[in-house]
């Protein structure tokens, strides 16, 4: 039999010139160190007679493909391209030289018989499953649902028109449960028209194109399938189909079909690729997270077992033709953690996840359908006849919480990169350096936004610890995520942003801990997230010492701080008596001295006690000094319309308040470090400009008014 191989060494032809018959003894090789002797060893017999040229002998044995033959009779090597005539060595059963050929006419070269092929399907056996006792079955996933409870969807059914970013800010629930839009009328979208199929995406996309096709009995991709096998796979009656196949990832990204595809409008106003992601490095050429437009085709029967989209990425997806039907599960935290314990292991083979979770329902579309899943939703589909249908993933600023749990539930479970959303921190990277920008520009944000940028901060900060504190391998592959054409200190920013973000949530400090978290009211009631609002002042009667507004924040100190003494005055004046019964008074008293000396009002003493600090200190610029003034004013009607007990009782009003006086005298000066301490603080937030002047009131005394103002410069 003849004898062929690839050489990766260099034969030391031994023929036999006894006509040796042994097909056991081997050629001999040896591997020649000098150069001079190469040439000779990559020459066979036949060489001598068919010169090759030089240059493409080199590049053949540079490849490493070279094949040999061997002469059954004289056991001689031969190079096949020198002796084959362009023919097929593997095909070859007894191959002779021509001198040994000449020698016997008896001998003849014969070929291989051609291998024995039959018509008849052979079954397909799942090795795998058998082993494991669970054979491979495509309608094992139905039987599973048998006797299961499966509710009707509380989704809602929303008009194209109606699906807007004012959906999102006025609707708490919207981008939290799945909607339904039967008609893609008002949506913002383009879709191919009606009679588009699969023949038209080979054709659009080209029958080499390379496509991923599953496996529905095994959920496992099968290799090395074409767009245009696919077509004739699609085209099979679906009786003489071999298995039940689908095809979920085909991403068009970049191609001509992709011209014929445009997202919902409500899709490209939230996707964080659509806003974040530098125009210049997206299209042809880069590498950026291609996942906005897929086209799914799949046969009747299909089904795509639980799962959750990469990321935690909401999902748009509209049928073109034919119908699905999807069971949804809600992504809570016991329903994440259930999914967790089933993803990935051996109970996912045999057990139903709705079983592991509080319930589940169902939805049906049709054609024309688009649907909107929003982060996180656990959910499964069926095709009960064959589909076309074209959708994508994006990730967006109204639920980064959940995008992030999910995130992590991939990388406990193992889930390969190939199929985790790509450039995912990259992209985190890019939508933090936006909102710094943002903040910085004062920008308001909806609550929902600025809760979804603390979870996004928090990543990024894991991120840069990773950076500083991580293994070798953990500190490249961070470093690595960090896009530098728009990030030079990834630390500071991530820092920066946590502490403006926690700023504009209302927050006291910067600390790691999240209890010392403002209410967002203001005083007129009106919802505000911080921005453009000063800190409030801290009331806590504590030393300056003890105040801890920022974590690792070493507050200037100055050259030279001076209390003045407190300076006292009483006198009386006439103002209306504030009316219990009425809140009006509140504003009118923080008018300032609008309410004093006023005709027909009722006699007042009012005890007036002023503060005053001056603080001095060395800047880069020159001199910064801050002089904090506090007034605290006693008012306290003597008569004139007011009730009994305030004529009848002035006198002991002015007694509780000066045997009271040491103890305010002393409160006042710890609420005036206290408020030196935060001024010092903001005015290293503005980099040493002058705060404006702050007033609050006070709660009113009984049967008086106390008063309370502060004025800095």
């Amino acid at each position: 039999m003849a004898r062929s191989r690839r050489r990766s060494g260099r034969p030391q032809k031994t023929p036999d010139t006894a006509g040796a018959t042994d097909d056991d003894s081997q050629a001999q090789l040896v591997l020649e160190g000098e150069e001079n002797g190469r040439d000779e060893d990559d020459k066979c017999p036949a060489c001598k007679d068919n010169p090759i040229d030089g240059a493409v002998l080199g590049e053949q044995l540079a490849a490493d493909k070279e094949k040999w033959v061997r002469c059954d009779a004289c056991k001689t090597w031969f190079h096949w391209r020198c002796v084959g005539q362009g023919g097929d060595l593997d095909a070859v059963d007894k191959w002779f030289c021509r001198p040994c050929l000449n020698a016997d006419p008896a001998r003849v070269i014969t070929m291989k018989p051609p291998a024995r092929k039959s018509s008849r399907k052979k079954p397909q056996r799942d090795y795998a499953g058998l082993n494991t006792g669970n054979e491979a079955d495509p309608s094992r996933f139905l039987r599973m649902m048998e006797g299961r409870v499966i509710k009707r969807d509380p989704f809602a059914r929303m008009k194209g028109s109606d699906v807007g970013i004012e959906w999102l800010e006025n609707d708490q629930d919207a981008m939290n449960e799945p909607i339904m839009v039967e008609s893609e009328e008002g949506l913002g979208m383009k879709m191919p028209p009606d009679g588009f199929t699969v023949a038209d995406v080979v054709e659009a996309l080209g029958q080499d194109h390379p496509v991923e096709v599953i496996d529905v009995a095994t959920q496992s991709n099968t290799p090395n399938w074409t767009l245009g096998k696919w077509l004739e796979y699609w085209n099979t009656e679906p009786a003489k189909r071999d298995k039940i196949r689908n095809v979920i990832s085909l991403e068009i990204s970049g191609t001509p079909l992709a011209d014929r595809v445009l997202p919902p409008r409500i899709v490209r106003e939230l996707d964080w690729v659509e806003k974040f992601w530098p125009n210049t490095k997206k299209g042809r050429g880069h590498n950026y997270p291609k996942v906005q437009l897929y086209c799914l085709m799949g046969v009747g029967g299909a089904w795509t077992d639980w799962h959750i989209d990469f990321a935690g990425s909401s999902v748009y997806y509209h049928i073109l033709n034919g119908a699905k039907v999807f069971y949804f599960i809600r992504p809570t935290p016991a329903n994440l953690a259930a999914y967790e314990r089933w993803s990935g292991t051996e109970v996912q083979n045999h057990s139903w996840l709705g079983d592991m979770c509080d319930e589940v329902f169902k939805v049906e579309l049709k054609t024309g359908n688009t649907m909107i899943i929003p982060t996180g939703w656990i959910h499964a589909v069926y095709t009960p006849v064959d589909t076309l249908v074209f959708g994508g993933n994006f990730l967006h600023s109204y639920n980064v919480q959940t995008q992030l749990r999910v995130r992590e539930i991939e990388l406990a479970t193992h889930v390969p990169k190939k199929f985790r959303f790509p450039y995912f921190a990259r992209l985190c990277w890019y939508a933090g350096e936006k909102y710094l920008r943002d903040l910085k520009a004062k920008e308001e944000f909806p609550p929902r936004v600025l809760e979804s940028v603390e979870a996004l901060v928090d990543f990024l900060v894991s991120e840069t610890r990773a950076m500083e504190r991580g293994t070798d391998s953990a500190k490249r592959q961070a470093k690595e995520e960090v896009p530098g054409d728009r990030i030079k200190d990834a630390p500071a920013l991530a820092r920066e942003l946590r502490w403006r973000v926690r700023h504009a949530a209302g927050y006291s400090s910067d600390d790691d801990s999240r209890n010392g978290r403002k209410a967002r009211s203001t005083a007129n009631g009106d919802i505000t997230n911080g921005i453009g609002n000063k800190r409030k002042r801290i009331t806590m009667e504590s030393s300056e010492d003890s105040i801890d507004l920022f974590r690792n924040f070493k507050r200037p100190s100055w050259d030279r701080v001076e209390e003045r003494p407190t300076e006292q005055e009483s006198e009386m004046v006439k103002a209306r008596r504030p009316d219990p019964k009425s809140q009006e008074w509140v504003h009118e008293w923080t008018g300032g001295d609008k309410s004093m000396d006023v005709e027909g009002g009722s006699e007042a003493r009012v005890e007036r006690k002023r503060d005053v600090i001056v603080k001095v200190r060395k800047t880069a610029k020159g001199l910064e000094r801050q002089r904090v003034e506090r007034v605290l004013e006693e008012w306290v009607w003597t008569g004139g319309g007011g009730s009994s007990t305030a004529s009848s009782a002035p006198n002991s009003k002015l007694g509780k308040a000066s045997e009271g006086h040491d103890a305010a005298e002393r409160r006042v000066q710890l609420r005036a470090k206290a408020e030196a301490a935060e001024q010092d603080a903001k005015m290293e937030d503005v980099g040493g400009s002058t705060p404006e002047p702050v007033a609050t009131p006070a709660p009113t005394a009984v049967p008086g008014l106390r008063t309370e103002s502060q004025t800095e410069t």
